[in-house]
Formats: C-alpha cells, sequence, structure tokens
C-alpha cells in the first residue's frame, strides 16, 4: 500500500476517534463529510485514469476530488485576504514542484528518496507558509502539486517529449495527501503555539 493511502485511513481514523474534530471545524468541515471525502479519494484512486488527449490523463482520486476540495474550501474562505494567501500558496507550490522536478534526476532510483515526497514536503511547506491559515494552506499545498505537474506535463509537450503526464496518478497521489496533511498539521501545531503565545483565544478573536 502506498503512503497515500496509509495516510489516508490513518486520517480515517483520527476523524472516527473525534481527533480531528477541531481541525475540521476550522476548515469548515464535518466529521460526515471529511470521512466521505477520505473514502472517495481512496477508493476512486483504483480507478483507471481517465484520458484527456495529447497523452494526457487524470485520476479521480489523485486530481479530481482533491481539487473539487479545494474549490469548496476556497468559496468558504471569509476573506479576500485568505483567498489571495491560498492563490500565492498554491502558485509558489506549483513553481517549487516544477523546478523540483527538472532539476531532480530522470531516474527515481538515482535518488534516496521518491520524488514524489520531495514535490509532496516541498509544496506542503508552501502551503503553510504562504496560505497560514487551515484552508488556504491545504489549498495551496494540494494546489500546488496539481499546477506543479501540468506545468511539468506542458513543458515536456513543448519541448516534444510524449511520456504520459498522469494529474493524480501513480505516485502523485502520494505527493497531494502529503502536501495537503503537512501543510495542515503545521498550520495547525504552529497556529496553536502561536495562539498561546499570545494569551489564547480569549485575547484574540481568531478562528
Amino acid at each position: 500500500m502506498s503512503l497515500g493511502l496509509i495516510l489516508l485511513l490513518a486520517v480515517g481514523l483520527l476523524i472516527v476517534f473525534g481527533v480531528a474534530q477541531r481541525v475540521l471545524d476550522r476548515m469548515r468541515l464535518s466529521d460526515r463529510m471529511a470521512l466521505l471525502i477520505v473514502a472517495a479519494i481512496f477508493g476512486t484512486s483504483f480507478i483507471p485514469k481517465i484520458p484527456l488527449g495529447n497523452n494526457f490523463f487524470i485520476n479521480i482520486g489523485g486530481a479530481v476530488i482533491p481539487f473539487l476540495l479545494c474549490v469548496y474550501l476556497f468559496v468558504k474562505a471569509e476573506t479576500g485576504k485568505e483567498k489571495f494567501r491560498a492563490v500565492a500558496a498554491a502558485l509558489i507550490g506549483g513553481v517549487a514542484v516544477y523546478f523540483a522536478g527538472r532539476l531532480m534526476p530522470a531516474e527515481p532510483e538515482a535518488i534516496w528518496i521518491d520524488p514524489n515526497y520531495v514535490y509532496g514536503l516541498l509544496a506542503g511547506l508552501a502551503g503553510y507558509l504562504l496560505g497560514r491559515s487551515r484552508r488556504s494552506a491545504f489549498i495551496g499545498g494540494v494546489m500546488g502539486v496539481l499546477l506543479g505537474d501540468l506545468a511539468q506535463g506542458i513543458v515536456s509537450r513543448t519541448e516534444g517529449l510524449t511520456t504520459p503526464v498522469q494529474l493524480g496518478g501513480g505516485g502523485a497521489l502520494d505527493a497531494v495527501v502529503l502536501s495537503g496533511l503537512l501543510a495542515v498539521l503545521l498550520a495547525e501545531g504552529i497556529g496553536e503555539i502561536r495562539e498561546r503565545l499570545q494569551g489564547g483565544t480569549r485575547k484574540k478573536n481568531m478562528e
């Protein structure tokens, strides 16, 4: 079982036992909705990829559902500043993923870590640093991976390469799940520390 699916199972258990309720509340997601999303991503990740033409393919669980979730969270963002941060985080994360893909060896066996883990870590970190809120961080992390993969595919076509481009397929699911989870964990953990240093939510009206 891939890392992405293992992380999804772990998230599902945390939701079931109520551990993730605080984070979900701040992201405007109910426990039931979050469980349905996790189950949908897990289940549809095994569905064959959908051809889009020109040797581009997309995976429902690894790309379509995460993208729709990002759209939902973007709409739920309460301020224009939060939406701006989400877009900025996605763009910078996409740039980081794109250049990481260009700089790393073409053969995954040539490096000690799976490239998809690198993509997920870079996008997740960018998502937190620029997104800051739980929603914006998640959007930035997930969309950073998807935009980076899309950019790599488009550039490859302009260079005459015909290698299949799989959005959200294969190991890309690991990067998508890892990026979103890392961004939210950083936003939650560091956000909690900042709140305590500022005296808690009683001294400041925070989400």
